[in-house]
């Protein structure tokens, strides 16, 4: 097994990666898939090897063939004849000394053979001598190198697991990297991306990979805009309601028809009194069904009608006279339409205010529905008629 430098897991020895972590497996060492063999216990003559040294310095050079040892490898070096010395009288010496023997030929010196390593016999473990028997001394053993045992190795099986997606080599199960080449096993799948429509509100559920949040909020607020804008311009509730907000926030100004005509007049007061800004001037109507009719010279935005009624704005004199408590305003616009509106007015002196709100305004007529305090010779009055306009 081979460790993984990083996290310690244990790896198989031909994985290359680490099934943990994907470390890189090659700078770990491998272990020796065959431990070594334990020597053998050495026998008495081994043992006793190293003891016997000194005795076997002092045995001859040569043994004859009964010693049993093998030859030596290396030749011994030749040995040189000493000179014999006769030993010298112990009296006076002899006149003329005898001639001095001639030494031997001295023999050749063989040429040096190289030796060939000799075979490696199996020990032979001597046996002990008898307990009778003198001791003599023991060559050393000659140490001998021995020889590795080749055990059979077990074949590694193939991993019986998920192949790799990129080189399909099989890994055991439980492993999170490839052990050829560290690519991930244990993939995910990717969830199918969403419709467009579903990445918006309100039906987003999980934003879409890629997709710009901002671009959609601000698709969002212009659809939004849109649909208001469209809604003021082509509804026409939307269109009132938008123009309505619009009256309320803006400024009003008072316009002044261009052209004032009557139904119906009383002497010496006529319809152009009733446009005059005097209150003490009254347009005089001689019955019912009469109408006033102001033009004007552009069509305007008409906010309110303002009207006096009566013929004088101080109470005594405002009950001598004929008062109208109901009329009718139909506003014609410039694209030829009529509006209608009913109006009601209370039976008391001062300006009363209609909201009327309408576009484009280019006349208005004033006919009188109604009236109180009316007598034989009194003429129903209408002191003022003021027009305002939105700026």
């Amino acid at each position: 097994m081979r460790s993984c430098p990083a996290c310690g897991s244990a790896n198989r020895e031909d994985d290359e990666f680490c099934g943990n972590c994907g470390s890189y497996l090659g700078w770990s060492s491998r272990a020796s898939r065959n431990p070594p063999v334990a020597p053998e216990p050495l026998g008495p003559s081994e043992q006793a090897g190293p003891a016997a040294v000194p005795a076997a310095a002092a045995a001859p050079e040569t043994e004859g063939p009964a010693s049993g040892a093998p030859p030596s490898p290396l030749p011994d070096p030749p040995v040189e004849p000493t000179r014999s010395r006769t030993p010298e009288p112990a009296g006076p010496p002899p006149e003329e000394p005898a001639p001095a023997p001639e030494p031997p030929p001295r023999p050749a010196q063989p040429a040096a053979v190289q030796p060939e390593p000799p075979a490696q016999p199996a020990p032979v473990r001597p046996e002990p001598p008898a307990p009778d028997a003198p001791v003599a001394a023991v060559q050393p053993a000659k140490p001998m190198a021995r020889r590795p045992v080749v055990r059979p190795v077990t074949a590694d099986e193939e991993p019986d697991g998920p192949a790799c997606p990129a080189c399909g080599t099989p890994n055991l199960p439980g492993r999170r990297f490839c052990r050829r080449c560290a690519a991930p096993l244990q993939t995910r799948e990717q969830p199918a991306p969403l419709p467009w429509w579903r990445t918006v509100w309100p039906f987003r559920r999980r934003v879409r990979s890629g997709s710009g949040r901002t671009l959609r909020r601000t698709v969002l607020v212009l659809a939004v805009v849109g649909l208001l804008f469209a809604g003021f311009l082509l509804l026409p509730a939307g269109r009132y309601l938008f123009e309505d907000v619009r009256d309320k926030l803006g400024g009003t100004a008072e316009i002044s028809p261009a052209e004032v005509t009557a139904s119906a007049q009383a002497p010496g007061h006529p319809a152009t009194a009733a446009v005059d800004g005097l209150t003490n001037k009254y347009w005089g109507a001689p019955e019912l069904g009469s109408s006033l009719t102001c033009v004007f010279d552009k069509p305007f935005r008409l906010v309110g009608v303002v009207v006096h009624t009566g013929v004088s704005k101080e109470p005594q004199e405002f009950r001598q006279g004929a008062r109208p408590t109901r009329a009718e305003l139909i506003v014609t616009t410039a694209d030829g339409k009529v509006r209608e509106k009913a109006v009601t007015f209370t039976d008391k002196p001062g300006p009363q205010t209609v909201q009327t709100g309408i576009s484009d305004v280019v006349s208005v007529r004033l006919v009188l529905r109604g009236a109180s305090g009316q007598g034989e010779g009194r003429p129903i009055a209408v002191g003022e008629v003021e027009f305002f306009k939105r700026t």
